[in-house]
C-alpha cells in the first residue's frame, strides 16, 4: 500500500482542525482483535469485508472488533490470566478501561465470528460454539439484549486474558467526523474452535495468509485501512501465530494518532516508526 498524496480538500480541511477552526469528534473507545492461525506462509488472519452501506470503513476489510459497551467493565465477570491490573500497564489506561477493552475484545470476537476465547476454568477453552444454543446467544450479545458477563456467568466460563496479546493503538485522526481510539489484540483460533460467516456488518469472511493479505490491497484486490494493512505487514514477519504470541508478552501499548505530514510527493498521513522501517525494507 504505497501512501498515496492526500487530496488538496482534506488537507485544508486538516489544517482547519489544527488551527482550532474546527472542533474534532470525541473518540470512541474501540477493540480489534487479530485471529489467527498456522499455514505455510506464516501467520494466516481472519478478515472480514464490511457492508459497503456502513458509515464507517464501508468496504474495507477489517479484523473483528468494535466498540467498548458500558456494560464491559464488570467486576463480577471472572477471568483467568493476567488481571486488569496487568492489562491496564500494557495497554496504558486504567483498571477499568482495560477490563472493558479486554472484555470488548472478546465479546467482539465472538459476535463476529463465532469464536470465544473463554473456558470452564483456567486451563481450558470452549471447544464448540456452532449450536443452536450458541447462537442465539450471539444474537442476544449483538443485539445488546445480553450482557457477556451475563452470558459467562450463566454459562459457568471464565474469560481466557491469557489468549490475548496487546499489539498496537490506533486514534482516529482528527478531521474525521467519526474517530475511534482502538485497541488490537491478538490471539490464536482455539483449538475445535472454527469461524463463522455470521456478522450482520460484514458482506464476506476469508482466512488468509498475512503477506497475501499485504499483496491482495497492493495489487488493488481488497482495500484496507492503514493501520489494518500495517499489521498484516508486521505480523509476515513472523514464522507463525506463536511467534507472534510471543512477541506479544513484552508489548505494551502507545496509541498513534495518524497526522497530515508533508513528504516529496505532497501530503500523506504519518506512519508509526517501527512501520516505517518495514515498508523501506520491502
Amino acid at each position: 500500500m504505497k501512501r498515496l498524496p492526500l487530496p488538496a480538500h482534506l488537507v485544508a480541511h486538516a489544517q482547519a482542525y489544527a488551527e482550532g477552526s474546527a472542533e474534532p469528534a470525541e473518540p470512541r473507545n474501540a477493540a480489534t482483535v487479530v485471529l489467527m492461525r498456522p499455514s505455510d506462509d506464516g501467520p494466516s488472519v481472519y478478515l472480514l469485508r464490511r457492508q459497503t452501506s456502513m458509515a464507517f470503513a464501508g468496504g474495507m476489510c477489517v479484523f473483528p472488533g468494535g466498540g467498548v459497551d458500558d456494560r464491559d467493565d464488570d467486576p463480577a465477570l471472572a477471568w483467568a490470566g493476567p488481571g486488569p491490573d496487568e492489562w491496564a500497564r500494557r495497554l496504558g489506561v486504567d483498571e477499568n478501561l482495560a477490563r472493558a477493552l479486554v472484555c470488548a475484545a472478546v465479546r467482539e470476537t465472538f459476535e463476529e465470528s463465532g469464536v470465544l476465547l473463554a473456558g470452564p476454568d483456567a486451563t481450558s477453552v470452549v471447544s464448540d460454539t456452532t449450536g443452536d444454543d450458541w447462537e442465539a446467544d450471539r444474537l442476544a450479545l449483538e443485539s445488546r439484549e445480553l450482557a457477556f458477563a451475563d452470558l459467562l456467568v450463566r454459562r459457568g466460563l471464565v474469560l481466557r486474558t491469557d489468549l490475548l496479546g496487546a499489539w498496537s493503538g490506533w486514534l482516529t485522526p482528527v478531521f474525521e467526523p467519526r474517530r475511534y481510539r482502538t485497541w488490537f489484540f491478538v490471539a490464536v483460533l482455539p483449538e475445535g474452535q472454527r469461524t463463522r460467516d455470521v456478522s450482520t456488518e460484514s458482506s464476506s469472511v476469508a482466512w488468509m495468509p498475512a503477506r497475501d493479505a499485504v499483496a491482495a490491497v497492493d495489487e488493488g484486490e481488497l482495500f484496507m485501512m492503514p493501520p489494518t494493512w500495517l499489521t498484516c505487514l508486521e505480523l509476515d514477519t513472523f514464522d507463525s501465530p506463536a511467534a507472534v504470541m510471543a512477541a506479544a508478552e513484552d508489548r505494551t501499548v502507545e496509541i498513534f494518532m495518524p497526522e497530515v505530514v508533508t513528504d516529496g510527493e505532497g501530503h500523506v498521513l504519518s506512519t508509526p516508526e517501527r512501520y516505517t522501517r518495514l515498508i523501506a525494507d520491502r
